[in-house]
């Protein structure tokens, strides 16, 4: 069984017993965790993921890779006022999936954000890890999305414009906070616990879930998702390793806030390479 929250502290994910999610004699228990992953992954990242790959596979088919573009955060109305409600709306119901994984991770007397260190008993800690994370991964995640837009591998990718309206920023970083939650709580928290009960190894759920954190950015080109593979690698060792999603969440926002906020000034200072193709 699980162990009481006090032990739990100083305990690896490694080391945590997974017992069956219900009786392995029922037919339905036997089947339950498949339809929960599948259901789950269908309504938020795997559903992304399949557009992605999608996506990706219809810019092959058209003009060069490098000649095309896709937009981070785009627009949903010319006027601004109804954009940030949409852009607020999209955020809101993303994080109502977040709280349904959660959901289902919960159990009798046992805390599902204290299981998968989604909580602030050690937020220091956690904020510090993720620090170090962001340089780990965030600047090199930068290299590779310039080297693959060098060899004509990458899309362009366009960032949303800062001065449209003053709330723009507040809400990209709510973006940037739910991206970091959505990944990191569903491709960690839940699915990990998920396939971990399953039986499966810790090297082939690692593995799975970095694959589809690439393929859920296939859509910027096969270079970006390589390095988010790489980053998926990096994070499901150290969730592993450390048995918090909070360090995770953490880096992954910060990434994202450079990326959504820091993006149009780096589009302005190095057009050559972020700026879009010419029409």
């Amino acid at each position: 069984m699980w162990q009481s929250d006090k032990s739990l502290r100083a305990t690896r994910l490694a080391d945590w017993t997974y017992p069956p999610i219900l009786d392995r004699s029922d037919r339905f228990s036997r089947t339950r965790p498949w339809w929960e992953i599948a259901l789950v992954l269908l309504v938020s990242v795997g559903q992304s993921a399949i557009y992605s790959v999608v996506s990706f596979v219809r810019a092959t088919t058209r003009a060069p890779i490098s000649q095309q573009q896709t937009q981070l955060n785009p627009s949903r109305s010319a006027e601004p006022l109804w954009d940030a409600i949409y852009q607020f709306l999209d955020i809101f119901f993303s994080l109502a999936l977040v709280a349904l994984a959660v959901y289902l991770l919960w159990e009798p007397a046992n805390n599902a954000l204290r299981r998968i260190g989604l909580d602030f008993r050690r937020f220091g800690s956690d904020v510090a890890k993720g620090v170090a994370l962001v340089v780990l991964i965030g600047a090199p995640g930068i290299g590779v999305y310039a080297i693959g837009r060098a060899i004509g591998q990458s899309i362009t990718v366009v960032p949303a414009p800062l001065d449209s309206s003053w709330w723009v920023i507040a809400l990209l970083i709510l973006a940037a906070l739910r991206a970091g939650l959505t990944e990191e709580v569903i491709f960690l928290g839940f699915l990990f616990d998920r396939l971990r009960r399953l039986g499966w190894s810790w090297t082939g759920i690692i593995a799975s879930t970095a694959l589809l954190r690439g393929s859920y950015h296939l859509y910027q080109g096969w270079p970006s998702a390589l390095g988010n593979v790489v980053m998926g690698l990096v994070f499901g060792w150290c969730y592993k390793r450390w048995g918090r999603v909070m360090p995770l969440v953490v880096a992954h926002t910060i990434i994202d806030i450079v990326a959504f906020v820091g993006y149009p000034l780096a589009a302005a200072w190095w057009p050559a390479i972020f700026a879009p193709p010419a029409s």
